[in-house]
């Protein structure tokens, strides 16, 4: 693991020899940063994928160590409206993401339509928002949500949404309402509703490694959702 690209820090795990052949980008939660996801690298067993953690650009005032993506209005519980497309921090977060991404396939040579990008929770909320406007070879969304308007994708791509039924910190109800929207679009979203919390357990692991694989073998058409 190793600190690199100046735009955004960031850790990276898996091949940095030029022998990679994907890349998988990972967006962690509000309050997190790069450090609680790599920990889960060695786990995907992703051999020959490059591996990429950025740390989200601002301090998060109320976890040691950790990042945020952007703010969420005080008492903030997810119930209620909230126009978070006003807010300066996240427009930030948007522009430097979008182009961290452009030069990490600069700096690797792995194209954005080798590298998938994933994100938990407030992560998975950028995943779904900046993902769209580059043309990756795939999505994951884990716990996560729609904070801007869903929009139409640059090239097509498949995307995976992995929610808990007992999230008590984001609704399953909001994954279900971006999982719609994605779907009006026309879409491919597999879905998976797992009975846990907001979480990162051992199965969502395998999930990821196996979308993952597909993707690479160009198996994207056996992409069904086995738990229907």
């Amino acid at each position: 693991m190793s600190p690199t690209h100046s735009s955004l820090q960031a850790l990276t795990y898996g091949p940095t020899d030029g022998s990679a052949d994907w890349c998988l980008v990972a967006l962690h939660g509000w309050g997190a940063n790069a450090a609680d996801l790599v920990g889960l690298a060695p786990y995907l067993g992703l051999d020959g994928v490059m591996m990429v953690f950025p740390d989200a650009p601002w301090p998060h005032s109320q976890a040691p160590g950790g990042r945020m993506w952007y703010g969420f209005p005080a008492g903030y519980d997810f119930r209620r409206p909230h126009d978070f497309t006003v807010q300066a921090d996240l427009k930030t977060s948007q522009e430097r993401l979008k182009t961290w991404l452009l030069n990490l396939a600069k700096t690797t040579q792995i194209p954005l339509e080798r590298t998938i990008l994933a994100g938990f929770s407030q992560g998975g909320a950028m995943t779904l928002d900046v993902g769209p406007q580059l043309p990756l070879a795939g999505q994951i969304v884990l716990s996560g949500y729609l904070h801007s308007p869903a929009q139409v994708p640059v090239t097509p791509r498949p995307v995976v949404m992995v929610h808990g039924t007992f999230d008590p910190v984001v609704p399953i109800a909001l994954a279900e309402q971006a999982k719609a929207a994605l779907v009006a679009q026309g879409q491919p979203v597999t879905w998976y509703e797992l009975a846990m919390g907001h979480e990162i357990p051992p199965q969502v692991m395998g999930l990821i490694a196996g979308f993952c694989e597909d993707l690479r073998q160009g198996r994207e058409n056996t992409l069904a959702n086995p738990l229907g």
